[in-house]
């Protein structure tokens, strides 16, 4: 069998994990893709059994979550599935268009021509996803694609709030594409994104970033 090398380009090529990295990795899709519910307590025993892992390594990976915002652990009382009302979501999504149409500015000012193609092939394996309708990949590499863009802006401010913010909102951007129709209009809005990348138009890959963050709420607001 011919070797195939890992493309250090690609976010989904996993090198080294550590075993707490892995657990989080696996309770997170739990949490994005509902199986534990918002509001739901965690079951420790039973997913600790479920994932065939000891206790330490469990417990490292719900502190983790709860520092991106996704679960919340209370004293004797264990940890459960954040859950976020309706105007906590549209004020995350007001502040986080903000925050990437500014972002937006800034990648086509400020980043090497490199990294604007890494954006564009990143962009690229998203719709090649989409075609084969490989949700939760596409939905990674959606989230890749963002957090990538606000890196780029150079603005380490803007990419410690947008990954608050993106962190907290996980749940809420995997059930935005659950229509059909919803996520074709996403990745609409990505293609718009990734024309303006290709000739460094800062005001309308800005734009074009806020619009999709509007869309985004109409998209999720009768789920939350």
């Amino acid at each position: 069998m011919e070797h195939q090398e890992l493309d250090p380009d690609d976010p989904l090529a996993i090198v080294k994990e550590t075993l707490h990295d892995q657990v989080a990795n696996r309770i997170r899709d739990l949490i994005i893709e509902g199986h534990l519910e918002p509001g739901s307590r965690i079951d420790e025993t039973r997913l600790i059994e479920r994932l065939g892992v000891s206790r330490t390594p469990f417990r490292e990976a719900l502190r983790t979550l709860a520092a991106e915002g996704l679960i919340v652990i209370r004293p004797s009382r264990g940890a459960t599935v954040r859950k976020l009302s309706p105007k906590e979501v549209h004020s995350m999504l007001e502040v986080l268009g903000s925050l990437e149409t500014l972002a937006g500015r800034l990648v086509c000012e400020r980043a090497s021509d490199a990294e604007i193609v890494s954006l564009i092939r990143l962009h690229d394996r998203m719709i090649a996803l989409y075609a084969k309708r490989d949700r939760m990949p596409y939905y990674k590499l959606n989230q890749e694609f963002h957090t990538r863009l606000s890196t780029l802006s150079g603005n380490p401010t803007l990419r410690e709030f947008q990954g608050n913010i993106q962190g907290r909102l996980k749940r809420i951007r995997f059930i935005g594409n659950a229509r059909e129709e919803a996520w074709a209009g996403a990745v609409a809005e990505h293609e718009e994104m990734a024309s303006a990348l290709c000739v460094r138009d800062g005001e309308r890959l800005g734009a074009a970033m806020a619009a999709h963050l509007r869309s985004t709420w109409d998209r999720v607001k009768d789920s939350v």
